[in-house]
């Protein structure tokens, strides 16, 4: 065994002989199927403190040649688990087959060093490794790791499996450094991709695999994150059922664990004799709700409950991030730590920690750093648990936040005032969120309606919101149609006008027939009709004045 090649099995029997020690060795079943195959590519995505390291260093034990690690596996779920995800494989047809190759990148990559002078370091150090391990062996060029990969493979006619650990590290540690992460990415590709002689790369991080283009060219690897962990879900952090079984052997009242460290909602595989089921919103046993594993630790072990959560380099990634002058962000902010939900893009997102082009990339990244849930279904964002949420508040306890949390209550205000048909109040609301969002809104009809639907942020807990929603004769400035979640609510059309009068855009409402297309909730509609006259001088009374209608229909 070498510090590189074949490490052994000494790091995950620390893990099993630990005080507290969860069997997730059932995830080897699925690595099985795919060993050999065209999905041998796996890339796992996690938070800090959810149990990367642990399974690295379990596949480290159950793959590895020499590890002799039968005893340690024999016991556990692997051996005595389902076969549903197992290929009809038996659990140990791998164990200790291959030559192991283990890497943790963060060993590597420094903020003071090249990335192309860590990367040869990092060749050399494995190469050394390779060369005491089989010194029979013609090494053609020590200098080119995938080379001497192949020299050794090709005279021993054993394969390998490659396990990264950190595999992001240069992206977090050199956040700037574009041309060393392309350089990095294409030693990656060069080291995997089409590379017969490895039977399983599996790597593992917290951010998934950074897009770059064509170097979005780790192509081959299937990824499993935060946002999609697919047959990996169970594996992602503790379930249910394991926190209950912690709960009731450490004493802990599992109702205030669950308040604090669940609510990561995951999606598993859907089982094919439940597929139809799905389909027609009759089964929803593929959702998983997680639990932050370090923090149920830490409080078992303890006896105490609060907040364990790390201040680590992802604690200032929090307080940075959310203070970031984007469109909407400090308000979606204030929503989430109200516990609303928020519906985002998150394909927009480039996996790394410096590129951000509006809201919704910096919320995705906060997904995988573990500081936000994700109901892949709904694409909503969610503050999990309280763990999640104090942190929240640390991080919004400066002034710069007074602003953004005033105008969430009045926000709530505004919703309020419209579900209760005050139209006057609607109009001084809506004026202040408008004389906010500048003078330049005042004469553009699409910065008006970001104006309206800024000040109506907090209705996004309610309501999905549809711009130009077609009504087959016009289109409707404005729609907020109720969420499942809230049935009961009104749905709102609102129109938006200047130069005119408010019965004017409730005139054109009617006329249009706007409320056609939501004909299933009619007796429950709210026709809401704005406007303001933009030509008032500034010094008359009536300057930026609004006026507003409301009807049920």
């Amino acid at each position: 065994m070498g510090a590189y090649l074949n490490p052994g099995a000494e790091a995950f029997e620390e893990a099993i002989n630990s005080q507290i020690f969860v069997d997730k060795t059932g995830m080897i079943r699925h690595l099985n199927v795919v060993v050999r195959t065209k999905q041998k590519y796996v890339s796992v995505s996690r938070p800090r403190r959810f149990g990367k390291t642990m399974a690295a260093d379990m596949i480290c034990a159950y793959y590895g040649r020499g590890a002799n690690s039968r005893g340690l596996f024999e016991s556990k779920a692997l051996a005595h688990g389902g076969v549903e995800d197992s290929g009809g494989l038996a659990w140990d047809i791998y164990l200790g087959r291959f030559d192991v190759i283990r890497l943790v990148m963060t060993r590597f990559f420094k903020r003071s060093v090249p990335v192309g002078k860590s990367l040869q370091r990092l060749q050399a150090l494995v190469v050394r490794d390779l060369k005491m391990a089989y010194p029979e062996v013609d090494i053609f060029d020590a200098g080119d790791l995938a080379q001497c990969i192949e020299d050794v493979c090709c005279a021993t006619g054993r394969l390998v499996v490659v396990v990264i650990d950190e595999w992001d590290a240069v992206f977090r540690v050199r956040k700037d450094d574009r041309e060393g992460q392309t350089e990095y990415l294409d030693f990656l590709r060069d080291l995997l991709k089409d590379n017969s002689n490895i039977a399983l790369a599996y790597m593992t991080g917290i951010l998934p695999i950074k897009k770059y283009g064509e170097h979005s060219a780790l192509n081959m690897f299937t990824e499993y994150s935060m946002t999609a962990p697919r047959q990996l879900a169970p594996y992602t952090g503790f379930t249910e059922g394991e926190v209950r079984a912690l709960c009731e052997g450490y004493g802990m009242d599992y109702v205030e664990v669950s308040d604090w460290y669940d609510g990561y909602l995951v999606s598993d595989r859907i089982p094919p004799e439940r597929r139809e089921e799905y389909r027609e919103g009759t089964y929803d046993g593929h959702k998983l709700s997680i639990y932050s594993p370090l923090s149920v630790v830490e409080a078992m072990t303890t006896g105490r409950i609060g907040n364990y959560w790390n201040k680590t380099e992802t604690y200032e990634a929090l307080a940075e991030y959310i203070r970031r002058d984007y469109d909407g962000l400090k308000e979606a902010v204030t929503l989430l730590m109200d516990g609303g939900r928020i519906r985002i893009d998150t394909s927009t997102y480039q996996n790394d920690m410096t590129t951000f082009h509006g809201r919704d990339d910096v919320l995705s990244l906060l997904i995988h750093l573990g500081y936000l849930g994700f109901d892949d279904e709904r694409s909503e964002v969610f503050v999990p648990n309280r763990e999640i949420l104090d942190e929240f508040k640390t991080s919004t306890k400066g002034s710069e936040w007074k602003a953004a949390f005033r105008a969430f209550d009045r926000s709530e205000e505004l919703l309020r005032a419209t579900w209760d048909e005050n139209p006057d109040i609607v109009a001084e609301l809506l004026e202040e969120a408008h004389n906010q969002a500048g003078n330049k809104t005042y004469n553009d009809e699409a910065a008006l309606s970001y104006a309206v639907q800024l000040a109506y942020f907090t209705a996004q807990r309610y309501y999905t919101t549809i711009l130009e929603l077609d009504s087959g004769k016009g289109y409707v400035d404005i729609a907020y149609l109720p969420s499942p979640m809230h049935p009961d609510i009104p749905a709102l059309i609102i129109e938006l006008k200047y130069n005119k009068t408010a019965d004017t855009a409730m005139k054109q409402i009617k006329r249009q027939k706007y409320t056609e297309r939501l004909e299933h909730y009619k007796g429950n509609i709210l026709l809401v009709a704005i406007d303001y006259d933009k030509d008032v001088p500034h010094n008359k009374l009536e300057f930026k004045r609004h006026t507003c209608r409301i009807e049920r229909v």
